[in-house]
């Protein structure tokens, strides 16, 4: 078992794409393929590189993709 605590995800926070690669456990080209294939709603401002995720864009595409137990 590893001792690392994964970060808890806050609903009204906003995260950079490395934060929330690293609170979900997943590496950053598979966060960038979420966002690409529209899993993952994020706001990018005109004229700016940078994307922002809020944490609830996260927690609901959580909740929109759950699996029943026993899949």
């Amino acid at each position: 078992m590893s001792d690392k605590v994964k970060p808890v995800i806050e609903a009204g926070a906003v995260y950079s794409r490395q934060e929330a690669a690293e609170a979900l456990g997943i590496s950053l080209s598979t966060l960038k393929r979420l966002i690409k294939n529209g899993h993952l709603r994020v706001s990018k401002p005109n004229g700016m590189r940078r994307v922002f995720i809020t944490g609830e864009s996260i927690v609901s595409m959580l909740d929109d993709t759950a699996v029943e137990r026993g899949a």
